[in-house]
């Protein structure tokens, strides 16, 4: 009987060392899991950061794009004003 003992004894104590681990495991995945989740909320929040910085930075440049068709135009105008004057002189110095 006392071999028996000890081999029960010591079974019992594998069985609990086993289920000690066991627990331990589970509270590490439940661990794990509130961190995934966390960095999957993370996640999302710089996915939707960025894409408003992405939308905020492409108004800019079309913003930026018509300002400078705006500078455009009028240094156009301005071509086109000049232009306008050399040909009423011209037509004036015909007339004379």
């Amino acid at each position: 009987m006392g071999e028996e003992s000890q081999i029960i004894t010591k079974l019992k104590g594998h069985i609990e060392h086993i289920i000690s681990c066991y627990e331990g495991a589970l509270f590490e995945k439940s661990e794990l899991e509130k961190k995934l989740s966390e960095a999957q909320n993370d996640l999302e929040k710089y996915k939707t950061r960025v894409k408003e910085l992405e939308d905020k930075l492409e108004k800019r440049q079309l913003t930026t794009a018509f300002e400078a068709s705006s500078q455009d135009m009028k240094e156009a105008r301005q071509r086109i004003a000049k232009i306008v004057r050399e040909i009423d002189k011209c037509i004036s110095l015909l007339n004379n």
